[in-house]
Order: structure tokens, then C-alpha cells, then sequence
């Protein structure tokens, strides 16, 4: 399955979740939120397309990791090739994270895919970014509207910030 990537995942992330982290950002987004951290994820043509088994392969090869986490650009608007790749890194035993300009509501009426890729995750980091709200105290995130939420089969568990 494809999947559009801005980069190549990042090892040893220590920003986009608790310990060590693989982050995979995806390519593509059309909220422009003012002040986002990652402009360069917006455009949906740039970026380069790769396999999600090579994704899954880099995943499964490095070492001493405590989980994944997808960011972007939206990666709810890949979910599909998203959830290919959580159903991997679930079966290695890590922990997986997304972050998401969409809200937990939002997913869960969302596609048949977005909701599928939000069963898997453990924690969401959910919500556009609000420049006028944004707080540089906050962990893992970068305006206090966003929430950080364990999640359980898509459920909410409780709200960890």
C-alpha cells in the first residue's frame, strides 16, 4: 500500500511522545492552521510516495524504541495506509500515538478507515493548533484546545493533560 510521506521516518523522537519514538510524518493537510510547526507537510503533491512495507520494515529494525507516533500534515487523511502500518507496530508490542487536526468526535463519525486507524491507537493528540491559544509549557502539543487522550478500541479512557 502507498502512503505519502514528508520525509523519512525520524528515530530517537523524543518530542512527539514519552521516550524514545519513531515518528512518521505524513505529507498532506488543508487546515494551514496559522504558526504550525510543519508548513512544509501542507501541500499534497510534495513529498515523496513510499511503501508501507518498507515503512513497517524500518519500524521493526530499530531498536530500543517505546513506540510510534504519526504526524504531519493530517494523518487522518491517510488513515488507511496508517492503519496498515498500527496494526504492525500494535503486533510488536509498542506504543502508538497520533496527533490530528480533527477532533476525537470528529474521528469517531468519521470514514470506515479513520475509524479503524483510532481502534488502534493509544493515545490522540487531537485538535487544530490555535496560534492565539498557543502555549509553549504544554507537553507534546502546542496550544491548550488540543487534548491528549488515552483511547481504547477508539474510546476515550480519561484525558491526560
Amino acid at each position: 500500500m502507498q502512503i505519502r510521506l514528508a520525509g523519512p521516518p525520524i528515530i530517537d523522537s523524543i518530542v512527539d511522545g514519552p521516550g524514545l519514538r519513531t515518528t512518521v510524518f505524513v505529507q498532506g493537510c488543508w487546515r494551514h492552521c496559522p504558526g504550525c510547526h510543519n508548513p512544509q507537510t501542507w501541500d499534497f503533491d510534495a513529498g515523496y510516495l513510499d511503501d508501507t512495507e518498507n515503512i513497517k520494515k524500518i519500524i521493526s529494525e530499530t531498536k530500543m524504541q517505546d513506540g510510534v507516533t504519526f504526524s504531519g500534515g493530517e494523518p487522518f487523511l491517510q488513515a488507511a495506509a496508517l492503519a496498515d502500518i498500527g496494526r504492525h507496530v500494535k503486533s510488536l508490542g509498542l506504543s502508538l500515538w497520533s496527533f490530528s487536526g480533527f477532533t476525537l468526535e470528529e474521528l469517531q463519525a468519521g470514514t470506515p478507515e479513520q475509524q479503524e486507524l483510532l481502534k488502534l491507537l493509544d493515545v490522540l493528540v487531537d485538535g487544530p493548533f490555535v496560534l492565539s491559544q498557543r502555549n509553549l509549557n504544554l507537553r507534546f502539543k502546542g496550544s491548550s484546545n488540543q487534548r491528549t487522550l488515552r483511547l481504547k478500541d477508539g474510546q476515550l479512557i480519561e484525558r491526560i493533560d
